[in-house]
């Protein structure tokens, strides 16, 4: 048995080193399981953040399908999605370097099936029996805003033109899909909304594409993610109740599926496949939040029950067709696991885990959820402790913890196991991951409570996690420090110029500026802030007075900035306009600019030096001595 150590929180020895969120770990997202193979995408941070394609076949070989070159991405709307799909024999990808679509068809060789400078594509779907690939498509050759369109793109023959264009007009457009009877659905919105604010549904016959029908959404409504059932219906999520549910749009008419205070989706970000699978015209397999953890099951539709799949997953997602699906199931003490699903049996086949590493379960720290009441009612949010079966604090001490403010802000912090948490819990320092007002996953009204107060009660959250912390005796308040990226960046500037509550903050691309940001933002989220702050420039008073940017006075505590050089959402303009000003008043920061990233770090360097450079800089602020 191995003797306890006494030491100061911060500086217990750690299994997980900074190299270790990188080595062997993989970006993992959605997957296709055909009848004769299962394919999926991973991102690997020792290649550079590249994303590649992966089968195993039926005799269980896996194998990569894309060359040693390829990178599997695309950028519309700037954070991508769908930048791949499969069916029977046929393989389309977008190329990240040049935005171009290829074909792999019967094992031949990849074939260019079209590409332009200044057109990008998103949301693939196979037409096999019309020899067709649907896109989202975005024209970036024209002065302003770039054009949206849904195309079709033939197998074929060359599509020089960049494709056949079957829906126009509309700011935005996701998932078109067409059915055996060639009829072509899509979701669309237009400015000002975000896609969770209003999005409509909307049905076509490709045969007659001037004659259109709004099957579902617009008024208020959040319609998402349409996908054609084998009897000709079409399923989708709508909010109209204010929680995203299932619906059925058949000959005109439309059944709500299964009624329940339970998200089955998420936001639309990206653009990735629907996150359910049509098992055949009777069920659907899904999954659903409740009370912040996701549930896996299916769906009858004939009776509109739910069926639980047996599972210790904390957080799930799925993808495909048919009665095998692929699904990535997240658990709360290891990392998570990309799995086919057999929807008949509930038995699940390990195709990838997310990460090599594996913590004993004594050195785990589980997500706990600390819930309290607020102005807008209740706020939720998962602590994780510090822990170390190795080590013990002195008697008397209280712990460092580190607040998280995820981005979006219009997202979700899940409860599933995350190495990057247990880097600090492991050390001895605390983290706590607010799911402030606006966050997804409790449904319309918890969203919208961020309407016109963001920078007010996204920061009175995630000071209250604090609060309530330190009440409970688990944290320090003299050590306390507020950590975010993008969205969840501002949150944290902004929380650091209008309280004395922190004595550090970490921002990672985040948002300084919000005058700024406006400016220089890209479309998709041009007019996001008309709703969370207020519209522009008519609101230009309020966008001042809540840009941290112009309230350093009122910062007292050092700042550790993080950015990528090849930022679109985000501009580097930002974080070292922040970081000047931060000097020229004497303020202690440090600003790392990071060439070759984006918005979101995928380097293995990158990775690695962030943790680093953080528990360096919070040892330092804390006075503590980590023992690595």
């Amino acid at each position: 048995m191995t003797a306890v150590t006494t030491a100061p929180f911060g500086s217990w020895r750690s299994p997980i080193s900074a190299s270790d969120l990188t080595v062997a770990a993989l970006r993992l997202s959605s997957g296709i399981a055909l009848p004769d193979r299962t394919l999926w995408a991973e991102g690997n941070p020792e290649q550079r953040g590249r994303v590649s394609l992966w089968q195993r076949d039926a005799g269980g070989v896996v194998s990569e399908v894309t060359e040693a070159a390829t990178n599997v991405r695309t950028s519309v709307n700037e954070y991508g999605g769908g930048d791949w799909t499969a069916a029977e024999d046929v393989v389309a990808y977008t190329e990240f370097a040049d935005s171009s679509v290829w074909l792999i068809e019967s094992d031949q060789p990849p074939r260019r099936l079209a590409g332009a400078p200044g057109l990008r594509y998103a949301a693939l779907q196979l037409a096999l029996p019309q020899r067709l690939l649907l896109a989202v498509r975005e024209d970036h050759r024209g002065d302003g805003e770039p054009i949206q369109t849904v195309v079709a793109l033939a197998l074929d023959t060359a599509n020089t033109d960049g494709g056949q264009v079957l829906a126009a007009g509309a700011d935005f457009y996701a998932h078109p899909c067409l059915s055996p009877s060639g009829r072509l659905a899509w979701c669309e919105w237009d400015h000002p909304d975000m896609p969770w604010d209003q999005s409509r549904i909307v049905v076509t016959d490709v045969a007659d594409p001037a004659t259109t029908t709004v099957a579902a959404g617009g008024a208020g409504t959040s319609a998402l993610y349409p996908s054609w059932a084998p009897d000709g219906a079409l399923i989708y999520l709508d909010d109209s109740t204010g929680f995203w549910n299932f619906y059925r749009w058949h000959d005109d008419s439309t059944t709500a599926l299964c009624p329940a205070e339970a998200d089955f989706c998420g936001p639309l970000w990206v653009l990735t496949p629907v996150p359910y699978a049509v098992i055949d015209a009777h069920r659907i397999g899904c999954t659903w939040l409740a009370d912040g953890f996701a549930r896996l099951g299916i769906l009858n539709l004939a009776v509109g029950t739910l069926t639980p799949l047996a599972t210790d997953a904390v957080t799930a997602s799925v993808s495909g067709n048919g009665e095998r699906a692929v699904a990535l199931l997240g658990f709360a003490d290891r990392p998570a696991e990309l799995c086919e699903l057999d929807w008949v049996t509930g038995a699940t086949t390990l195709l990838r885990r997310a990460s090599g590493v594996h913590l004993e379960p004594a050195m785990v720290s589980h997500a706990e959820a600390v819930d309290w009441d607020s102005a807008d009612g209740p706020v939720h949010a998962w602590f994780y402790p510090p822990t170390n079966p190795d080590f013990r604090a002195p008697d008397g001490e209280l712990p460092p913890v580190q607040v998280w403010s995820h981005g979006g802000p219009t997202a979700f912090s899940d409860p599933g196991f995350n190495l990057a948490i247990q880097y600090w819990t492991s050390r001895g320092i605390g983290i706590v991951d607010v799911n402030y007002s606006g966050s997804s996953g409790y449904g319309r009204a918890y969203r919208q409570r961020l309407n016109g107060n963001w920078g007010i009660s996204d920061v009175r959250d995630c000071i209250a996690a604090t609060s309530a912390l330190v009440e409970a005796g688990r944290a320090d308040p003299r050590r306390l420090s507020i950590r975010g990226g993008s969205a969840g960046g501002y949150t944290t500037l902004a929380a650091l110029t209008t309280s004395s509550t922190f004595a550090a903050g970490i921002s990672l691309y985040g948002i300084g500026d919000l005058e700024s940001l406006v400016a220089d933002t890209h479309k998709f989220e041009a007019h996001y802030t008309d709703r969370l702050v207020a519209p522009y420039p008519d609101g230009r008073a309020t966008y001042v007075e809540r840009s941290p940017i112009h309230h350093l006075d009122r910062l007292r505590c050092p700042m550790l900035i993080f950015q990528g050089a090849d930022d679109k959402v985000v501009p580097p303009s930002q974080a070292e306009a922040m970081a000047a000003a931060l000097t020229e008043r004497g303020l202690p920061v440090r600003l790392h600019l990071f060439e070759g990233e984006g918005h979101g770090f995928r380097q293995a360097q990158t990775i690695i030096t962030v943790a680093q450079e953080a528990l360096a800089f919070l040892a330092e602020v804390h006075k503590f001595r980590p023992a690595d």
